[in-house]
């Protein structure tokens, strides 16, 4: 599926030092060796962050790098894999298609193949079937009447089949979904899902720096957006 429509792939620093000098400088002291070298986030964590807020906002320019150095940083090709198939539902199937597009020529350019990806239908992790009673009786109860195709697929599909895949750690789901959820700006569903990934491991410090991070990737408004966010869910687990 071809989603580009000719767009280029990549930028060389060449390129954007001929058209903005001043952005060439400061991609080169605040990005590549500034916000890549921070210690508070992995080179890993970085990558799987930077790859979901470029499937989040489509921005296929860029993908085919990132895509790479996330390879480099010890992402897996499965997990690179399953991370698209894990966004599609949270960023919509477009998005996932359009990284398919790039990452396509990426795993081809490493001769990585189908024996290298999660299989269609693994053995899934365990259930907490007590939290996730909880929250599937919460959400029928708030949406049921309003759209109960919603509820059941939310229950089904996701909690009880995608998000226990295990080609993703569950700490890993979690922190691509906040990132995404973040990129797009989707603020009223952080609160949740930043919870859960804090459950599944993600310190205050690391979802603190994913912050940071996505400055330079999403840009400035949708970190603030969710800042205030962010700050009640801290609060609320220091209380």
């Amino acid at each position: 599926m071809d989603t580009n429509s000719g767009l280029r792939a990549s930028l060389t620093p060449g390129d954007v030092q001929a058209v903005s000098p001043a952005l060439a400088h400061y991609t080169r002291t605040a990005i590549v060796d500034g916000i890549w070298k921070r210690s508070e986030l992995s080179s890993r964590d970085r990558s799987m962050v930077t790859v979901a807020t470029l499937i989040a906002r489509i921005q296929t320019l860029g993908m085919q790098h990132y895509f790479a150095k996330a390879l480099d940083s010890g992402v897996t090709p499965a997990e690179l894999s399953e991370t698209v198939t894990h966004l599609a539902f949270y960023c919509g199937w477009p998005n996932a298609f359009a990284a398919v597009d790039m990452l396509q020529s990426t795993f081809a350019g490493r001769d990585i193949g189908l024996d290298m990806l999660p299989e269609v239908s693994p053995e899934l992790l365990p259930l907490n079937e007590e939290v996730e009673a909880k929250r599937s009786t919460q959400v029928e109860i708030s949406f049921g009447a309003i759209s109960q195709g919603v509820v059941d697929y939310t229950t089904n599909l996701l909690f009880r089949d995608l998000w226990l895949r295990p080609a993703l750690a569950p700490r890993d789901r979690s922190l691509v979904t906040v990132a995404a959820l973040v990129a797009a700006g989707q603020v009223a569903q952080i609160p949740f899902h930043l919870n859960r990934a804090m459950d599944n491991g993600l310190t205050q410090e690391q979802a603190s720096e994913v912050l940071t991070h996505m400055a330079f990737y999403s840009g400035w408004p949708t970190v603030f957006s969710a800042l205030p966010v962010f700050k009640e869910v801290f609060a609320g687990r220091n209380n």
